[in-house]
This record gives C-alpha cells, sequence and structure tokens, in this order.
C-alpha cells in the first residue's frame, strides 16, 4: 500500500502536469439511460446513478419494479436525521415488499482494471486501498494482486457514504425485495452487510429535507412525505429525459479536486471527502 504521503504526491504531480487544452482536462462521461433513476418525491426530484458493476441483480430489481409502475406513491416510512432515509414498501409500513422473490446478497463485487477506479488519499490507517469506482466509494485490494487472481480482479466493497442507495433487507442475507434508503451521512455499521446499488446526483438536499421519525421510534414516520412515483430516464418521452454526465474519475480535472480535499481535510480526510461534479441538464 501506497503511503498517504506518497499519494499527495502523486496527486500533486497529476494535478500539476500541463493539459492540451482545459477540455483535455475536464473528461464528462454520460450517464446511461437506462441506469439514471429519477425518483419525484412530494419535496422535490432525485437523481440516482445505478451502478450495475457493483450490484448487477439489485439493479436489475430497481430497473425491473421501475419499469413495472411499482414505485408510486410509497411512503418514506423510516427516517432518521443523520443517518438515511427509507421507501419502497407498498404498504408504508416497512414490513411488505414486492412479489417477486428476494434479491441475493451483493455486498462486494469484484473490480478489474479499466473500470473507471481512482485511489484516493486517506487517514485510515487500514492496510486495504480507497477510492472511487465511478461515483461509489470503495474499499478495495490493490490493482497488483489482481495478478495472482484467476478473473484478473480484486475484491471491492461499496462504503455507505452520504448520497449512497442501498437495498434494505430482513434478517437474512439475500432477503432485499423492494425497499431502498438513502445514506444523509456515514455509518460502517452498514458496509459489508448491505447491498449499496447506486448514488444520489442530483436532489441529496431533498433527501435531507424529508420529515423525519423519532430517534426513540427507529424513525417511524407519521403523515410521510411520499416518493410519488420512479422513472429510468431511457423511459421517459425525450422532451422530458433528464441528462447526466459526471466527471471521470481519472481525468486531470479530477486529480486536482482530490488534492484540495487533502489540503482542506489533511489528516481527517476519508473517502466520503471526494465526490465527482456533476452535469445535469432537463
Amino acid at each position: 500500500m501506497k503511503s498517504l504521503t506518497g499519494l499527495l504526491a502523486a496527486f500533486a504531480l497529476m494535478a500539476a502536469a500541463p493539459s492540451a487544452s482545459a477540455q483535455d482536462a475536464e473528461v464528462w462521461r454520460d450517464v446511461a439511460p437506462e441506469n439514471l433513476w429519477v425518483i419525484d418525491t412530494t419535496k422535490g426530484r432525485v437523481l440516482v446513478e445505478l451502478t450495475p458493476e457493483v450490484a448487477p441483480q439489485t439493479v436489475e430489481r430497481i430497473q425491473t419494479l421501475t419499469r413495472q409502475g411499482f414505485y408510486q406513491n410509497h411512503a418514506f416510512h423510516r427516517v432518521i436525521r443523520n443517518f438515511m432515509a427509507q421507501t419502497g414498501d407498498p404498504t408504508g409500513t416497512g414490513a411488505s415488499g414486492s412479489d417477486l422473490p428476494g434479491v441475493p446478497a451483493e455486498f462486494s463485487f469484484r473490480r478489474g482494471r479499466g473500470s473507471g477506479f481512482i485511489e484516493t488519499p486517506t487517514a485510515s490507517q487500514d492496510r486495504a486501498i480507497f477510492g472511487l469506482f465511478g461515483v461509489m466509494p470503495v474499499r478495495t485490494q490493490p490493482d497488483a494482486q489482481m495478478f495472482v487472481t484467476a478473473d484478473n480482479r480484486v475484491d471491492a466493497m461499496g462504503y455507505f457514504c452520504p448520497g449512497v442507495a442501498g437495498m434494505a433487507r430482513a434478517n437474512t442475507p439475500d432477503s432485499g425485495n423492494s425497499q431502498f434508503f438513502f445514506m444523509t451521512a456515514y455509518r460502517a455499521s452498514l458496509n459489508g452487510q448491505y447491498a449499496p446499488f447506486g448514488r444520489v446526483l442530483q436532489g441529496l438536499e431533498v433527501v435531507e429535507s424529508l420529515k423525519a421519525g423519532r430517534d426513540d421510534e427507529d424513525g417511524a414516520v407519521t403523515d410521510p412525505d411520499l416518493m410519488i412515483r420512479a422513472r429510468l430516464a431511457a423511459d421517459m418521452p425525450e422532451s422530458e429525459r433528464p441528462r447526466a454526465q459526471v466527471l471521470d474519475v481519472r481525468s486531470p480535472r479530477m486529480a486536482e479536486i482530490v488534492q484540495a480535499a487533502v489540503t482542506e481535510r489533511a489528516d481527517r480526510l476519508s473517502v466520503c471527502d471526494v465526490v465527482p461534479p456533476v452535469r445535469i441538464e432537463g
């Protein structure tokens, strides 16, 4: 594992390296319309990038239920301030879901080369590598480990930073169904225990504004805000379809953003502190 000092020096070199043009420094990638999840709530719109590379079966379930029109007028039935907001139960009780079977646990995934990953320096003493896999904050093994694995990949696990979307479940690991939650603060206890399947690109302030429940009632909400409907951008009329771009995490501009976070946070820096910029149209 590189030392924090070594990583900082590497990022400083990347940020200072001359580029052919400003356009070269800012490389943006388009979010695929089938992975752009558009959620309208009583408090406003939330746009989420689904990450099938991290949790393919979970994302497929979200896409299937969305296309069935399942996610309509569901309560944000459990909202805990500075933690998360949960919805996706048509009964609004937290005890139900869809008629589909449970989704197998996807608490980690296998990461390969050229997969849009960038290592970010952190103050953690953990021997693992931390970084961004697209928009998903992750903890992973180093690339060098790929040379000794049969599939040329390494283990990685999404971290439940603010904005990350996770699949709710019952006590058994393979019990994810339709309920999901959005994080509004980091909780280490969820890492490796729930399936992260995307991250909010726009509208985290909407999630943070949802009516919260009482802590002594585990966040159960009386007269809750609603998820009015959820759609995939790919299924929306062209005139209504939002378009999203995310700064490529391997671009020189992203190196500058990482360096700025290092300067600001120093030995308090965590993987949650570096978020790729987003451009939204529509």
